[in-house]
């Protein structure tokens, strides 16, 4: 059995910038006990417009730092791109880590589409990936997913740009809907990126209230619930435990400029109530 000291470790996360806050909120929800410490690679984003051997160094990177100086329980790859990449690297790297990866939501989907039509929007990096094409080929042949590379659209979210956010993701939402076979309508779009997550509400807006968004934030964070039980790594839900995570419940990292981080913990109210992104250090 695990050690206690071992069981109130943090869990460490990381993406190549700000988008997986949108996994972090939904983890700080699902598991309140627990401490966390989260990497945007701010410095080498963004991921999505890498290529794979970048995204990989990048990811053994980031998780031995998390892994030696923050001594991390299981690590969350808050990032479609480096899962696809990293992912089964990681698990040999660290045989004896629980770790968690995030995929696109083709499966819930797929059992939620009325129409048999869903769109994808992901980076080119995703969409290209063996892991992807690999989970596209498990679906059921009765659902058609049309496929979108939202090509700087992560990177606009990143900058805040919002007229850029916008004319992007405008761009791409009516290059889907071209599309779509006859008459048939997308009922459901998978948010491939956790980038996107953050915009939900532009997008809502832009597909129309007969379309569902669909991003695998909750499914990570009862993902993670899972594989921490199963390794006996929960860390005990006492007033004591969540007093102290209360006291630091969030560490945040950059390895780029800071500001775009903690703005973006504020704006999309992950902070508690307010925390501060530090500058990493890490070539």
């Amino acid at each position: 059995m695990p050690s206690r000291n071992a069981a109130t470790a943090p869990i460490g996360v990381f993406d190549s910038g700000i988008g997986g806050l949108s996994v972090m909120a939904a983890l700080r929800r699902e598991l309140p006990d627990e401490r966390f410490v989260y990497i945007g690679d701010a410095g080498h984003a963004p991921y999505g417009e890498r290529d794979t051997a970048h995204v990989l160094q990048r990811s053994q990177r980031l998780a031995d730092y998390l892994c030696t100086a923050h001594q991390a329980k299981a690590l969350v790859l808050a990032c479609n791109t480096a899962t696809a990449a990293a992912v089964a690297s990681l698990r040999e790297r660290y045989p004896a880590l629980p770790i968690v990866g995030i995929e696109p939501a083709l499966k819930p989907a797929a059992a939620q589409t009325t129409s048999g039509v869903v769109a994808v929007m992901a980076t080119r990096s995703t969409l290209a990936s063996d892991k992807f094409l690999a989970l596209v080929r498990t679906q059921p042949r009765t659902v058609r997913f049309l496929l979108q590379a939202c090509d700087g659209l992560a990177a606009a979210i990143e900058q805040a740009d919002r007229h850029a956010i916008e004319s992007l993701s405008q761009a791409y939402v009516n290059a889907l809907v071209r599309q779509a076979p006859g008459e048939t309508l997308i009922d459901t779009v998978v948010l491939g990126c956790t980038h996107y997550a953050l915009i939900s509400d532009t997008l809502a807006r832009l597909w129309g209230p007969q379309v569902t968004l669909l991003d695998a934030g909750q499914p990570v964070a009862r993902r993670t619930r899972q594989v921490l039980q199963a390794a006996e790594l929960l860390c005990p839900a006492s007033p004591e435990s969540r007093s102290e995570a209360a006291r630091a419940p969030l560490v945040c990292l950059s390895t780029g400029d800071p500001t775009g981080l903690e703005r973006a913990l504020q704006d999309w109210h992950v902070g508690e109530p307010a925390v501060t992104a530090c500058a990493l250090d890490l070539a």
